[in-house]
């Protein structure tokens, strides 16, 4: 059975899908950005919990506060990348439950009262929706250079509270030269799909 997107939307999202490493200077706007949420908030969380929050890193000053954060190998990329993104989970996102979820506002207080319960869902929801903001770019015509090497205590302490975890960070652009390293090999269907 073939799929119902087509094959240019499939080589889009999936396909020609690769981590970005240089970007050109053409700007990422707040028009882009917004469209992107627009597109991806609509992606399926446990509970509607959506517990992702990003940070949008513009200023030169912020860039400067950013990069030393980021690991070595890192820290180039995210210097020039025209926008960079901390994504992060909302380890308090239960509060917005009455209106994400208004049809079962006590789920709020029935399954997440305890903090260790909210930082596992909020981790793992938040990076179900990292994997559709990364998406949400790619559908529109950008690169993203999602990277985890980064002293996460450091980012949390500059740009977030104690109530939010760091996921990732991503870069943002139109992909500059050389921006691919070569794909890498992937797993068959057999090697990972099993049926019981």
């Amino acid at each position: 059975m073939s799929l119902v997107l087509d094959a240019a939307a499939q080589d889009l999202l999936f396909r020609e899908a690769r981590t970005a490493n240089t970007f050109t200077d053409e700007p990422v706007t707040d028009e882009q950005i917004q469209a992107i949420y627009d597109l991806v908030k609509f992606g399926p969380t446990a509970f509607n919990q959506s517990p992702l929050r990003v940070v949008l890193v513009r200023s030169a000053e912020g860039r400067e506060r950013l990069v030393q954060h980021m690991a070595e190998g890192n820290r180039p990329k995210t210097a020039t990348a025209p926008l960079v993104a901390i994504l992060a989970a909302d380890n308090e996102f239960h509060e917005e439950l009455p209106a994400l979820l208004p049809h079962f506002p006590q789920a709020k207080d029935m399954f997440f009262a305890e903090r260790p319960v909210r930082e596992s869902a909020a981790g793992l929801n938040a990076a179900l929706q990292a994997a559709y903001f990364i998406i949400g770019v790619r559908a529109a015509g950008l690169a993203a250079g999602p990277m985890t090497g980064y002293d996460p205590a450091g980012i949390q302490k500059e740009f977030l509270d104690g109530d939010h975890t760091p996921l990732m960070v991503v870069n943002i652009g139109k992909p500059g030269e050389d921006a691919w390293f070569p794909r890498s090999p992937r797993l068959s269907y057999d090697e990972v799909i099993k049926t019981v």
